[in-house]
């Protein structure tokens, strides 16, 4: 992890890098109260300037690019977002799905509903 000395970090933010994960905020990074970084499988960059709003919540790995703004309650999931770019209040960016499991997933005998005795 890799965190330049000007970033202003608020109370209640979470960061975590998985094993082989990494994060890196670059200086003058702005990250608003409750907000949660969490790398997975890759590095997720917030380059210089960016500003995540409170209760942001990022998943995986991608880029925040310089100056971008990220409103709070947004959520992005292996997802980048471009310099300069604005991102509205509780937006979701990036895989919306989940994927499940092969053995969790339904059979269609597994939904054939039996009768009741």
């Amino acid at each position: 992890m890799s965190i330049d000395p000007s970033a202003a970090i608020s109370a209640g933010v979470i960061l975590r890098a998985d094993p082989d994960s990494k994060i890196t905020i670059a200086a003058g990074v702005c990250i608003g109260m409750g907000a949660i970084i969490h790398a997975h499988k890759g590095t997720v960059e917030v380059e210089s300037g960016a500003s995540l709003g409170a209760g942001v919540l990022v998943v995986g790995k991608g880029k925040i690019g310089a100056n971008a703004s990220i409103g709070s309650l947004t959520t992005i999931w292996n997802h980048s977002v471009e310099s300069l770019q604005v991102v509205p209040s509780a937006s979701v960016l990036g895989d919306k799905g989940r994927p499940l499991p092969e053995e969790s997933q339904p059979t269609p005998d597994s939904l054939e509903q039996k009768p009741q005795e």
